[in-house]
């Protein structure tokens, strides 16, 4: 019996040191970076707890093995067998029904979580989300624009209604601590209350191609009055956008193509569009082309049948009208 209580003792000590270990290292910290969202008060509260069991449970494998190493040693001169036991009833039914009560305490406190995560606002504010290989673009609908930077006013709730374009991707603000697939052919949701001003990132967080690790756009959590302004800026430039190259460069904004290609001669995943227009392109075959309307629009339609040197034929064909590749070559031909 008095073993039992020694170990028992060490078991509480070494549980408290290993916690408190754990969070004097900023373990908790480097997985868990700052709470942003109201959704990341129940599962940072979660992660503490199933922190604090699995102290524990470390505590109660590795005590009885060292103790049993030191107190229950062969020690010299000791050449008679050990005690023999058959077992012990009440042991085996604490340990099957002990880790049976902590699986049921967990199974109510994730419900519980989950519940808080998913609480429904009837006033949230609806902005839809495309994912593509590989950028991100945020439509308002309420206020007809679209952006490739997510601004969000703080304390209230915004329900993101997203769509993939191509492959599956994941939705994931470290901050937010909410994670949610994007899907093709589905539309998936993903509710969040930002509490936090500040600047973040939205990140893929789901194998999607080569450039996966690129795929991210600044997420800006504002309070109201600099989130109408900017609502303001957005709705002028929207409204100046109406001329071809402002719509070429709309299209290029809603189709992803700023993913790949950049406007100012940023290396990326494919040829810049900077003082692109009526230059010579080579070719990965060698030869060398202008880059002139035809060119542009063949690119396009049909982008693996003339590929530019030093760049894999990764871009997929996009079925725009002629009138939306003339407003996306009219854009082109405003980048010197």
């Amino acid at each position: 019996m008095v073993h039992f209580v020694i170990v028992g003792i060490l078991v509480i000590l070494m549980t408290v040191l290993t916690y408190f270990g754990l969070d004097a290292l900023g373990l908790a910290q480097q997985m868990h970076p700052v709470a942003a969202s109201a959704q990341a008060v129940p599962i940072d509260q979660l992660w503490h707890w199933e922190v604090m069991v699995i102290s524990f449970l470390f505590a109660l494998i590795v005590v009885p093995i060292i103790y049993s190493l030191v107190a229950f040693r062969q020690k010299k001169g000791e050449l008679k067998d050990g005690l023999h036991i058959e077992g012990n009833t009440n042991l085996e039914i604490a340990w099957t029904v002990v880790p049976l009560l902590i699986v049921v305490v967990f199974a109510y406190l994730g419900a519980y979580s989950l519940g808080e995560v998913r609480r429904v606002d009837p006033n949230a504010m609806v902005i839809n989300v495309k994912g593509q290989q590989f950028s991100w673009t945020f439509e308002y609908p309420e206020y007809g624009f679209i952006t490739t930077e997510l601004y969000l006013p703080v304390d209230r709730q915004v329900v993101l209604k997203m769509e993939s374009a191509d492959v599956i991707h994941s939705f994931w603000v470290p901050e937010f601590r909410v994670k949610q697939d994007v899907v093709p052919g589905r539309v998936t949701e993903y509710r969040i209350t930002p509490s936090l001003e500040g600047s973040y990132k939205v990140r893929c967080a789901e194998l999607c191609g080569t450039s996966h690790a690129y795929m991210e756009a600044p997420v800006v959590v504002v309070n109201s009055d600099t989130y109408d302004t900017w609502i303001t800026d957005q709705i002028k430039i929207a409204e100046e956008s109406k001329t071809p190259e402002g719509q070429g460069k709309l299209i290029a904004t809603k189709n992803g193509c700023i993913g790949c290609h950049s406007a100012d001669g940023t290396a990326m995943t494919g040829p810049t569009w900077f003082n692109l227009y009526g230059s010579d392109v080579k070719l990965a075959d060698g030869s060398t082309v202008t880059a002139d309307d035809a060119f542009i629009k063949e690119s396009i339609l049909e982008p693996t049948v003339k590929v530019v040197e030093g760049f894999p034929p990764v871009m997929p064909p996009y079925a725009l009208t002629d009138e939306e590749i003339s407003n996306l070559i009219a854009y082109i031909k405003t980048l010197k």
